[in-house]
């Protein structure tokens, strides 16, 4: 026999037991289902959270949504009423010096008026950002520190 003849001969092939093999693609399967669960759980678990976190989200946005119209009708409220008290003083003033002199008066008081009442909205907006954001970021941080422990 030639050299390639022999070489042949010697090698030994496994052999192939169909048992083992069930046993094993069972066990792989297992181990896939297993692994499934899990990620849909963990998939589950986040998207309920990510719900929870919108819904109360957008409880907050109507709230400070609410807090921001009350505070501007408020102020347009007080604006006419001023507006108002201003006209009924001026056609009861009695010389163009009373006339000027309650203008400037009433130039002044607007002008303090607006900048308290634009201070007041600022407030309330800050306000409903900061409690807008605070779920979210707390979503998030949540996540993150999932993603850090996975």
């Amino acid at each position: 026999m030639s050299k390639a003849a022999k070489s042949a001969e010697t090698i030994e092939f496994p052999t192939f037991d169909p048992s083992q093999a069930t046993d094993q693609f069972r066990s792989l399967a297992e181990k896939g289902l297993e692994q499934s669960k899990e990620a849909y759980a963990k998939f589950k678990a986040g998207a309920e959270e990510a719900q929870k976190t919108l819904e109360t989200s957008f409880e907050t946005i109507k709230k400070a949504g609410d807090e921001v119209s009350l505070k501007t009708i408020a102020a347009m409220r007080a604006n006419a009423e001023a507006g108002f008290s201003h006209l009924e003083a001026l056609v009861g003033a009695k010389s163009l010096s009373e006339v000027i002199e309650l203008q400037t008066s009433f130039v002044r008081k607007n002008v303090d008026m607006a900048v308290d009442q634009a201070k007041e909205i600022q407030a309330v907006s800050s306000k409903a950002v900061e409690d807008v954001s605070k779920p979210v970021k707390t979503a998030f941080d949540k996540a993150m520190q999932d993603l850090k422990v996975a």
